[in-house]
């Protein structure tokens, strides 16, 4: 890990920014500015003023996305705050950029308060045709999502749907790989933020009328005092709110309770906090996906000792690598293409069934497609784009 440290630490003091602005109309005459520029450009300008929609035609509101942090939570470092969180929204719209085509900005803002930063994001809304959320901490990100739902535009927290959309493909064809039915699985999930939260909805199918696939059977959320159930008298509201769709049978105890006899867990906590003796408590050929970065909940040969059939991580240099870049890019360019004014529960289980579909064959050591396979943005965009032209 020290390599990558060291080595990114130098190529972003060459690069001083890993985006820039191209203009894709140069300036070589009169004529050019004059139609670039004044006096030309006021015509557009009276056709939006007369029909605003036409802004998505005639500007780059129809191809631009804004990268809205706070800081507030970034990567597995926490709260670094709005400056020191930019590398991360350029990167963001590095990889917009590079698997959609989408022109991306980075907008890190100096506060923490939900309203101010939900007015920032309906003040800029002229501009652009798509808000990515991230890296804002639970239960803000809720909030501010939530509200601007509204916009017109869609608004996509990733750090939730994302995660949830990547993993629900993976659960897809690592379900294939052991021969199980989603609807026959037992899940449990360590972590209740804002990705475990996500991932539990998704892949319950909740918020989705209707679906391509059948939920899973079952979902047990731990957060760092056990698993959240009734019996539980320090649960905060959204916590409490889990158990409205969450476990069941209302199951009590630590982590390590609950994964007994589970099929499922997936991980998106802190690092080496089960082992293999864990794993060996569960189903037979049990599924670990374990994203904590840059540690996994639990190291992949630690898993297979325990007996794991299939193994899912945030590395990359680990098979399996649930990453975030599979998903957002294609699922903005088909909700950008579509024109449509939210990205919902459907159009997330389409995104995932393109994304399970993107392995022609599902094996224990690949239910993922390769982060940089081109073929997978554009094929998620398309799914989305006709499932959007379904509903409407």
């Amino acid at each position: 890990m020290t390599y990558y440290f060291e080595r990114s630490l130098v190529l972003h003091q060459h690069l001083r920014g890993k985006i820039s602005v191209h203009n894709r109309l140069p300036i070589g005459s009169r004529e050019d500015l004059s139609l670039a520029y004044t006096p030309g450009v006021a015509r557009p300008c009276e056709v939006i003023a007369a029909d605003p929609d036409q802004a998505r035609k005639l500007t780059i509101k129809g191809n631009a996305v804004a990268v809205v942090s706070d800081g507030s939570a970034v990567l597995g470092l926490g709260n670094i705050g709005p400056m020191a969180a930019l590398p991360v929204m350029e990167g963001k719209a590095l990889l917009f950029r590079e698997f959609a085509k989408i022109d991306a900005w980075p907008i890190c803002l100096n506060t923490k308060d939900p309203q101010k930063i939900i007015e920032t994001c309906r003040l800029i809304e002229p501009v652009f045709g798509g808000i990515n959320l991230e890296d804002i901490s639970a239960p803000r990100c809720f909030e501010i999502e939530d509200a601007l739902q509204d916009l017109g535009i869609p608004v996509f927290h990733d750090d939730q749907h994302g995660t949830a959309i990547v993993l629900l493909a993976a659960l897809i064809n690592a379900a294939k790989v052991t021969g199980r039915k989603l609807s026959d699985l037992q899940v449990v999930i360590n972590g209740a933020g804002a990705a475990g939260t996500a991932i539990a909805k998704l892949i319950l199918g909740v918020g989705v009328p209707a679906s391509e696939i059948e939920p899973v059977a079952n979902v047990i959320i731990c957060d760092s005092k056990g698993a959240i159930s009734g019996a539980r008298n320090d649960l905060n509201s959204a916590k409490q709110g889990l158990l409205e769709y969450t476990n069941g049978e209302n199951r009590s105890g630590k982590l390590k309770d609950a994964m007994k006899g589970a099929d499922v867990f997936i991980g998106v906590s802190r690092g080496n906090i089960i082992g293999a003796e864990d794993v060996k408590t569960m189903n037979r050929d049990a599924i670990i996906i374990a994203m904590a970065n840059p540690t996994p909940e639990i190291m992949p040969d630690e898993a297979l000792k325990g007996g794991a059939a299939v193994i899912g991580t945030g590395r990359s240099d680990f098979p399996n690598q649930v990453n975030n870049v599979l998903v957002f890019p294609g699922i903005f360019r088909g909700a950008l293409d579509a024109g449509s004014p939210v990205i919902d529960g459907e159009m997330k289980i389409a995104a995932a069934i393109a994304l399970a579909d993107a392995v022609d064959e599902p094996s224990p050591e690949m239910i993922l497609p390769h982060p940089l396979d081109r073929t997978v943005a554009p094929n998620i965009a398309k799914k989305v784009r006709a499932t959007v032209k379904k509903s409407t």
